[in-house]
Parts: structure tokens; C-alpha cells; sequence
């Protein structure tokens, strides 16, 4: 039987991530797939640490990044350049994830091909389409034009069959995030930076860079770090700084210099994963976040008004705080003064999976299209 050519496609950090546990099952089994990596390089630097962290040679690279690239070039780039990838890999079968730019495209453009997608982390939703923009779009787009839709929970399973997807279609396999962590975690010893931190002080791990909270939002987050550190002398806030302009002016204007605020640069994940496990609160607006810490037993303050991992939420893993300081600062201080509600949420079960997502996914690719080629 001839082996079953598998595309994988992705062009962030947050996908590789994800994407890259998948790529290493795949490779594991090598008697049955031929496991093919096209990246779109829709962020260079910071997919380029990822694929050196797991070891993974892409054999096709769009190196598609631009100085202030756009969504409409950004779409038209990666639509146009992987129909010369298909052309030349022939897949039987295109692997795309999440909700960026780069999985809408490449999922439309292997669809303009008629060929197979499958599409991992299906089924999140926010149900408002601007927000996040122009994340919740994206994924609604990609859950349309593919075939296979490997869903993490179970309200992501009856999302796409609100969505009209045939049951036949949809497979809960758990979240690949949770199979990145174990692996970085078990494989490998990372140092956290020197940051000079204080040992005796609590830490509180903050990162903020969607598009959605450019401008004032992140405005208003900055201001309640700087109350947070005022009033609490027993905390110190580390904030790797997203490398987007409308992320680093702001935060760097507002905390740049202040006592116990350490803004860093986008850190690798190994690195950052151990960052995770050393904090005490976790202040996000990722969604990778929001599956990855309750893994560590961290609670989570969402820095959103909406998230698309409702579960987390239900769990009691993760908190949405949105975005207005007096919000923020109280409910970080609930959980900085309140031992039982940290523990409640420290100690609550993460629904997100027990870190076999990529061996499911590999075992049903196999079961769908060992028939179809042989």
C-alpha cells in the first residue's frame, strides 16, 4: 500500500506549536504516512524558535512576512503560493489549525484543489464575528471547506453540529497544545532568562497582543499592572512584549522602567512554558494560554470580554476579566489575598486533554484515507 502524503500547514507560533507534536506522530509512523511541513512564515522569528524546538525541517517555506503586512496581502500570498505546494507535494491530505490567516487560506486554496483538509482545533466559537477579529471568521471558514474536523471538547464537537457539519465528520481527539507542553516539558531542562527576578515575590506572567486590545485596551491593562505593583509590594509582573508596533509602544511608553515590571522580548516556548510553571497568576488574552496553564495548576485572568474555550470558563481553569483596570486589579488581588479561591481554580481539572490529541488524529487520518489510497 502506498503511504498516505500528509500536508501540514502553518505560519505562527501559536499553530507551530500546536501543529508540531502532530508533525512528530506522524513522522513515528512512517511506515504509513509521508509527513510533508509547508510553512507560510506568516511570523518569521518567532516560528522559526518553535521549529528549532521540536526539530522540524520544513520542506516547503512561503516565507511570506512583510514590514507591516496586511489581511489582504497576507490572504492573496498564501492562497496563491500553496497551489504551487500542492502541485508539486500531491498530499492526499491538507492539515491546517486554529484561527489564523494562514489556515483560512491555505484551507480555501487546497479546497479551490479539491483536496482533503483536516482541520485541528475545529469547532471554537465566540459566535460574534469581529471579535476576536479576524480569528472567529477565520475558523468558521476553515470548519466550511474541510472534511475532517479533529475537535477538542465537547462544546466544540456540538459547535460544528450547530454548523450543519455531518456527524460523520466531527472526532473529539482533545487539544495538541497539551501534547506540546508534556513533550517541552519532559524533553527538555529550559533556563528562564535573567531577569533578575526577586525569588521572595509572587509572579505574575502577562502577555496581551491581539489585535482586539490595541489601543486603549491595552492602555487600561498596562495601568492596572502599574496599580497592581503599587498596592501589592510582595508581587513583580514579567511581560514578554509581543514584537507588534501596536503592542510595544504602548507598553513600553506606560511601563518601561518601573520597579518590579520586567518587560522582556518574546520568549521561546521552552523557556516560557517554564515561566509558566514558575508564576503564581497568569494574565492573558492567548487562547493557547488558557489551555496550556491549567495543565500546571496556574489560574488564568483572561484579559477578554468573550473567549472561544467556554470550557476553561465552565472548569473554573481560567477567568474572563476583559479589559477595565478596576476589574483587572480586583480580581487579581481576589486571588493574591483569597487562598480558597486560588485553590478552586488552581486545583480544577483542565478539560482540554491528557496529551494523546496527535495519536488520535494520526490513528483516525489512517483509518479515513488507508482505504482511499490503497
Amino acid at each position: 500500500m502506498s503511504k498516505i502524503r500528509v500536508l501540514t500547514v502553518f505560519g505562527t507560533r501559536p499553530e507551530a506549536i500546536k501543529m508540531a507534536p502532530l508533525v512528530k506522530e506522524l513522522e513515528k509512523n512512517s511506515d504509513k504516512f509521508e509527513s510533508i511541513v509547508c510553512v507560510t512564515a506568516q511570523h518569521r522569528q518567532m516560528l522559526d524558535q518553535v521549529l528549532q524546538l521540536f526539530s522540524i525541517k520544513p520542506e516547503y517555506d512561503l516565507d511570506i512576512m512583510k514590514e507591516n503586512q496586511n489581511l489582504w496581502t497576507l490572504t492573496a500570498d498564501v492562497l496563491l503560493k500553496m497551489k504551487d505546494v500542492f502541485e508539486s507535494a500531491k498530499p492526499d491530505v491538507v492539515l491546517v489549525h486554529g484561527d489564523t490567516t494562514t489556515s483560512m487560506a491555505a484551507a480555501l486554496s487546497a479546497f479551490y484543489a479539491k483536496i482533503p483538509v483536516g482541520h485541528v482545533e475545529a469547532g471554537l466559537r465566540t459566535f460574534d464575528k469581529y471579535y476576536p477579529f479576524p480569528e472567529e471568521i477565520n475558523r468558521v471558514f476553515a470548519d466550511a471547506v474541510c472534511t475532517y474536523h479533529f475537535a477538542p471538547t465537547d462544546t466544540s464537537c456540538e459547535n460544528l453540529r450547530k454548523s450543519s457539519i455531518p456527524e460523520e465528520h466531527i472526532y473529539k481527539t482533545g487539544n495538541t497544545v497539551i501534547d506540546a507542553l508534556l513533550y517541552t516539558v519532559e524533553n527538555n531542562t529550559p533556563e528562564i532568562p535573567n531577569l533578575n527576578l526577586d525569588e521572595s515575590l509572587k509572579t505574575i506572567l502577562m502577555t496581551s497582543h491581539r489585535r482586539e486590545n490595541f489601543g486603549e485596551p491595552i492602555k487600561n491593562i498596562c495601568r492596572a499592572v502599574l496599580e497592581l505593583v503599587e498596592r501589592n509590594p510582595d508581587i513583580q509582573v514579567v511581560y514578554p512584549v509581543h514584537l507588534n508596533p501596536n503592542v510595544q509602544k504602548p507598553v513600553y511608553e506606560l511601563l518601561g522602567g518601573k520597579e518590579r515590571i520586567h518587560l522582556t522580548s518574546p520568549m521561546e516556548y521552552a523557556p516560557f512554558a517554564a515561566m509558566m510553571k514558575k508564576a503564581y497568576i497568569i494574565m492573558s488574552d492567548s487562547g493557547g494560554v488558557q489551555e496550556e496553564a491549567p495543565s500546571l495548576g496556574k489560574p488564568v485572568l483572561v484579559l477578554r470580554t468573550t473567549t472561544e474555550r467556554p470550557e476553561a470558563v465552565e472548569y473554573g481553569t481560567v477567568k474572563l476579566v476583559g479589559t477595565d483596570k478596576d476589574v483587572i486589579v480586583s480580581e487579581v488581588e481576589n486571588l493574591l489575598h483569597n487562598p480558597d479561591e486560588y485553590k478552586k481554580m488552581s486545583e480544577a481539572i483542565n478539560p482540554y486533554g491528557d496529551g494523546l490529541a496527535s495519536k488520535r488524529i494520526v490513528d483516525l487520518l489512517y483509518k479515513n484515507l488507508s482505504k482511499k489510497i490503497s
